[in-house]
């Protein structure tokens, strides 16, 4: 299962993140599978750098994200985007009921 989460970079009482996407059994600050951008929580979440393009991918391959990921992802709009971008074959298809009679 794949997340979106952060992992800690920068010196001590002075913390910055990563913003990757990471499979679960991977450890905090271990291996990941591709950076989506940074978040330093000094300059707050409008200043949160995130590649959008990267984001969407992932979402849209059914990564889960951490509470945090879920703020920042939901103001720069990135979880709306994500939801009407995703292809045909995953949104609900329409039943129609043909009405033949015998």
């Amino acid at each position: 299962m794949v997340k979106i989460r952060l992992t800690r970079i920068g010196r001590h009482k002075e913390p910055i993140y990563r913003i990757v996407a990471a499979d679960h059994k991977y450890a905090r600050d271990g291996r990941y599978i591709d950076q989506i951008g940074y978040y330093d929580p000094s300059k707050g979440i409008e200043n949160a750098t995130i590649d959008e393009e990267k984001a969407i991918y992932w979402l849209n391959q059914g990564a889960l994200y951490s509470d945090t990921l879920k703020t920042i992802l939901s103001s720069k709009g990135l979880i709306k985007k994500a939801k009407e971008s995703r292809p045909e074959a995953n949104k609900k298809a329409k039943v129609v009921k043909t009405g033949a009679k015998k």
